[in-house]
């Protein structure tokens, strides 16, 4: 997955501010259990290569995401969005596009057109139309050993992998652990190089073989691409969400979503958000006279609200269970 700066703005400055995401990479992956087996920091974009056993991959890069964006305003003195609208991401297959996808990650820093790796040098590379000279090859390899903002270094042994890093599984990939993985990255950079393997990502959200992606279609009933990314995105309408409320409540929504002290607007929000993937600034839309910040302190605060009220558990496993029996989610 990936995340851009805000108009395409710097979202590391410094050192300082590299530094401090990873720090938040270790808490994502401590507290939120989510794998975290490659990742690379430009200057105005991230790349992570996750898993998410738990599957809530939505609310736990919503909370990088904000988390840095509240620390990094704070510290240089900013207001306003940092990111540019909601990460994009895609379903990856394993095997051999796993180990792709890593390498595409690692080789960000120097996939540029000074050293012959844009799009169209990588396609002339690809296909022999094009050599690289051997100053050119040793410029490519430099700056990919030498970029510090990247799990390549870890991967390959020049520098000690953190405890949060899993490099085992793409490892297991290749023949030769850390040693078979430089040789095959490094050595595509002394000539021969592929175009991105993410350009044969389909419909832009499925990363994989065709057997892989007609298993996802299945799944998830993706027709043409726009309908695919919403689906995979999004598994209900609005309506969906509100309408099992109202089975649980015996309420109509207009009844309860404005009353003081209930709680079943919130639950719906917060479903809607964590389970649905509704981004934070389109679910204002959805509900009358709420703004954004309220539709985020109540997505937020419920979980916390939840350890402390057993009337607002008990509500949110019986929604949560009437979703699930209605509409499997």
């Amino acid at each position: 997955m990936t995340s851009r700066g805000h108009n395409r703005e710097a979202i590391y400055r410094d050192t300082k501010d590299r530094a401090h995401f990873l720090d938040l990479l270790e808490q994502l992956s401590e507290q939120h259990r989510i794998e975290i087996h490659a990742y690379v920091l430009m200057t105005n974009h991230y790349h992570l290569l996750v898993r998410s056993p738990e599957a809530n991959l939505s609310r736990a890069l919503q909370w990088l995401n904000v988390s840095y964006s509240i620390w990094w305003n704070r510290r240089h003195g900013r207001c306003g969005s940092v990111f540019q609208g909601r990460f994009k991401a895609a379903l990856v297959e394993g095997g051999a596009w796993l180990l792709s996808l890593s390498q595409y990650i690692h080789y960000n820093p120097v996939a540029v057109k000074g050293l012959g790796l844009s799009k169209q040098g990588k396609a002339l590379e690809g296909r022999g139309w094009a050599t690289p000279t051997a100053e050119m090859v040793a410029m490519r390899l430099k700056g990919l050993r030498e970029y510090r903002w990247s799990s390549y270094p870890a991967y390959v042994g020049y520098a000690k992998p953190p405890a949060w890093l899993n490099t085992k599984e793409v490892l297991a990939r290749v023949k030769g652990g850390r040693r078979g993985y430089r040789k095959l990255t490094e050595g595509r950079l002394r000539g021969g190089a592929k175009e991105s393997v993410v350009e044969g990502a389909r419909w832009g959200i499925v990363l994989g073989s065709e057997a892989f992606a007609e298993r996802i279609r299945a799944g998830l009933g993706i027709g043409r691409e726009s309908a695919g990314r919403k689906n995979l995105r999004r598994r209900l309408e609005w309506s969906d969400y509100v309408k099992c409320m109202e089975g649980v409540k015996g309420e109509r929504w207009d009844e309860f979503c404005g009353r003081y002290g209930d709680s079943g607007r919130d639950v719906v929000l917060w479903a809607a958000r964590t389970k649905g993937g509704y981004g934070l600034k389109e679910l204002p839309g959805y509900v009358d006279g709420v703004d954004y910040s309220a539709v985020y302190q109540a997505v937020r605060r419920l979980p916390l609200r939840m350890k402390r009220d057993k009337r607002l558990r008990k509500l949110v496993e019986t929604y949560a269970k009437k979703l699930g029996e209605l509409y499997n989610v």
